[in-house]
């Protein structure tokens, strides 16, 4: 899997030499990195050698093939040379695997599927957000990161991609959004004679995960920074989290299993759609393994990570209580859990079984303030994601309404 360093992805190339430059320009994760368009290469007096590294690492990244960067960057081809090479030409020249080989050359998929099967129905559920509140038109107003010195042009093709990009996860009409408290469906576990734990319909109250305590195991990923926080952090309040801007918490299982590991690569890939959205990002962890988190950050999720050790956020996913599914019965003898396993591994992703990994995880969107839970996604079977597409819709919501807000009190204060 293509890890989220910035030492990683640059290798020893022509771009190495650029990170100095790409660090003062704000150009500092991976995700946003790799959303760089012409205009914004110009700017930086890119060279067209560097130009065709970043096309092609990026494509590569996308495809988690970056252990044949720096010898397909070092050919002095660009993308579209080398993806019209012969398949002999591949192995010979770069030792590329024939798995390898036809990943490479699709040039229409990417490493991570959908999060969730065309075949998969999804249930209705309570929903608190009424049906009226469609995303009919995606905020102007975007947050980007930190390019001041970016030109007008630039600008305005950095709004269209991530414009663009929210625009491919709008909820498409038909489909059934299943309201605020999501849960994918269950499937029958050994003919039916084992029956799931059950899961609540009720989104958590504010009152059950503004008072909980965390502590920050490491800082947002930048180039260049301290692996892990290097003195221990004091304990701080969640709702400190999100008291300036909402904040997505994804609730990790076991930072070392191979499906919260692709999760997680999967939301953080999206970091330029959270940032123009004004969404805070953190991954909770209810254990402290300091080798797993040095493992999971910044590779598989270059958030923000933190330690919630009295699982506080993992109760209030179930009602108070804590949800645990056992191996045999949560696993081996559910087809579901397994069809997410195997999505995980296709994506190329390492694992490892050290850690507790019975306690279900999921995922909470809480708005600004004292607003409260947006959204609440519960990981009923081991793996399941939350759909991008009720991400997005959330997030978008909570950016327009942060909108409206605002150009509300403009409007007073003119009067």
């Amino acid at each position: 899997m293509a890890s989220f360093s910035m030492e990683d992805f640059v290798g020893t190339g022509s771009l190495q030499k650029l990170l100095p430059k790409l660090l003062d320009d704000g150009w500092d994760d991976v995700p946003t990195l790799k959303i760089m368009n012409t205009e914004d290469m110009i700017a930086l007096n890119m060279t067209q050698a560097q130009k065709d590294a970043l096309e092609i690492r990026s494509y590569l990244h996308d495809r988690a093939l970056m252990q044949y960067a720096d010898k397909l960057e070092a050919s002095g081809n660009c993308l579209a040379e080398l993806l019209n090479l012969a398949t002999s030409d591949l192995s010979a020249q770069f030792a590329m695997k024939r798995g390898h080989i036809a990943r490479f050359m699709d040039r229409t998929s990417q490493c991570e599927p959908d999060p969730v099967p065309q075949s998969f129905s999804l249930p209705a559920r309570k929903s608190t957000v009424p049906p009226s509140q469609t995303i009919s038109k995606t905020s102007q107003s975007f947050t980007r990161p930190k390019l001041q010195t970016m030109s007008t042009r630039s600008t305005i093709a950095y709004d269209a991609t991530i414009e663009q990009s929210i625009a491919d996860f709008k909820i498409k009409d038909g489909y059934v959004f299943k309201g605020i408290v999501a849960a994918l469906p269950n499937e029958p576990r050994a003919c039916g004679c084992i029956q799931p734990p059950p899961i609540v319909d009720d989104v958590a109250s504010y009152s059950s995960i503004e008072n909980i305590s965390v502590q920050k195991l490491t800082p947002e990923y930048k180039i260049g920074m301290e692996r892990l926080v290097k003195s221990k952090a004091p304990p701080m309040r969640a709702s400190d989290l999100w008291r300036e801007k909402p904040s997505l918490i994804l609730c990790i299982r076991r930072p070392g299993c191979i499906m919260c590991r692709a999760e997680a690569h999967k939301l953080y890939s999206k970091k330029p759609i959270f940032d123009a959205l004004g969404i805070n990002l953190f991954a909770v962890l209810h254990e402290h393994i300091e080798s797993e988190v040095r493992d999971f950050w910044p590779r598989y999720w270059g958030g923000v990570v933190l330690l919630d050790k009295n699982m506080d956020f993992f109760k209030a996913l179930g009602g108070g209580s804590l949800l645990k599914d056992k191996f045999i019965s949560g696993f081996l003898f559910n087809p579901r859990a397994r069809a997410n396993y195997k999505r995980a591994k296709a994506m190329g992703i390492e694992q490892n079984f050290r850690g507790e990994g019975e306690i279900k995880g999921g995922l909470f969107i809480v708005g600004r303030g004292r607003t409260g839970v947006a959204y609440q996604f519960i990981e009923r079977n081991f793996g399941d994601w939350a759909p991008l597409s009720e991400i997005f819709e959330i997030s978008t919501r909570l950016k327009n309404q942060e909108v409206n807000s605002t150009d509300s009190v403009a409007a007073r204060d003119y009067e």
